[in-house]
């Protein structure tokens, strides 16, 4: 780590101590930069508020949630759309959950269930719209749960991945999304053996801890321009190791058990794009193919089949791709429409893959 950027990160904390956010915010970003006064160009072709200091990741804007939506199916459950809530030791949470309509005669059949991290200062219906991943889960039958990081939790609504204690099976965060996702797991009668967690970014990045920390519950693990589990400690690590990439599996970190599934832009400003292949540091690549969306976005993907204590992965490397949910919609914040459909792809993987295959330990 360099002189300059340690400088400038003391000289941010100081001004957020004195209350001065807007300039300590300035300093944070000029660290990432380099030093340079000179502001980044989005990935995103749209108009954002400034983030005040504290934020680690993109900036969203808010949309409001969805109303329920009725099947024409009179004789099974409607489609729904809800908003919830759920306490656990503790800590409170909102949440929002899709759950596909059911056939009159399959009521109650179990049913495939994914976990969806959003990133920073985003929420639960615009990672939802943004993702479309609603939309390929009715097509599936697959129900979707949004957990929503509280603002009193973290100013900019960060999963709290780059502190110790929300990185531990049993604590923190990491706990109450456990804790969350087995009573909406309960409450919905999902097939137990097929749950899964994805997430972007930060949301990523705790998609990740998810995986390392419960094992017994998360049957396969996508991350979509994230880190690795215990590729930091605090923000100022946080943020070295956003800038920089963890160029491999942090000290001391295990393999993820479960199979997951990497996708990284590599223009991305925000998240190195070094921190997708060391998630999957020390996985033996395999089958190596090149394609495009149907736009023409390209992409390489990069197969891992299983190994000793591992299960398969999927690494794509987005091409000319910055911080963006690939193939998402405009609706949402932070997507790249043209790219390969990043949700689609990532339900793909989910279903091919149950909790009683996985390798463990």
């Amino acid at each position: 780590m360099n002189s300059l950027f340690v400088g400038l990160m003391n000289e941010a904390t100081q001004l957020t101590r004195s209350g001065r956010l807007l300039d300590a915010t300035h300093a944070i970003q000029r660290a990432l930069r380099g030093g340079s006064d000179a502001q980044p160009a989005s990935p995103v072709s749209s108009t954002r508020p400034t983030p005040e200091a504290g934020v680690i990741d993109v900036e969203a804007r808010v949309i409001e949630a969805g109303r329920p939506m009725p099947s024409p199916d009179a004789f099974g459950e409607p489609e729904q759309w809800v908003k919830g809530t759920f306490s656990h030791q503790g800590r409170t949470i909102d949440y929002m959950l899709f759950v596909p309509a059911s056939a009159a005669n399959q009521p109650l059949t179990p049913r495939p269930l994914v976990v969806m991290l959003h990133g920073c200062t985003q929420g639960a219906a615009d990672f939802a719209a943004g993702t479309r991943m609603n939309d390929h889960a009715r097509e599936s039958g697959v129900i979707v749960l949004y957990p929503e990081q509280a603002q009193r939790v973290h100013g900019q609504k960060c999963w709290n991945w780059f502190k110790t204690q929300h990185q531990q099976r049993d604590r923190g965060e990491p706990a109450l999304l456990a804790a969350l996702t087995q009573h909406v797991a309960a409450q919905q009668h999902a097939d137990r053996a097929r749950v899964y967690v994805a997430g972007l970014s930060a949301g990523g990045a705790m998609a990740d801890v998810l995986g390392h920390c419960y094992p017994d519950i998360f049957a396969a693990i996508g991350v979509h321009s994230g880190l690795p589990h215990g590729a930091a400690h605090d923000m100022l690590s946080a943020l070295h190791a956003m800038r920089t990439g963890v160029p491999e599996a942090p000290s001391g970190a295990a393999a993820t058990p479960q199979p997951i599934i990497v996708f990284h832009g590599d223009a991305d400003t925000t998240v190195h794009v070094n921190n997708g292949m060391a998630i999957l540091a020390g996985a033996t690549p395999g089958e190596v193919s090149e394609g495009q969306s149907p736009a023409g976005r390209r992409f390489t993907r990069t197969l891992y089949p299983a190994s000793e204590g591992r299960g398969e992965a999927e690494h794509w490397r987005l091409h000319a791709a910055g911080h963006a949910w690939s193939g998402g919609s405009a609706q949402g914040s932070y997507t790249q429409p043209d790219g390969i459909d990043a949700s689609r792809e990532m339900l793909r993987f989910f279903l091919a893959h149950r909790l009683d295959e996985t390798p463990r330990h």
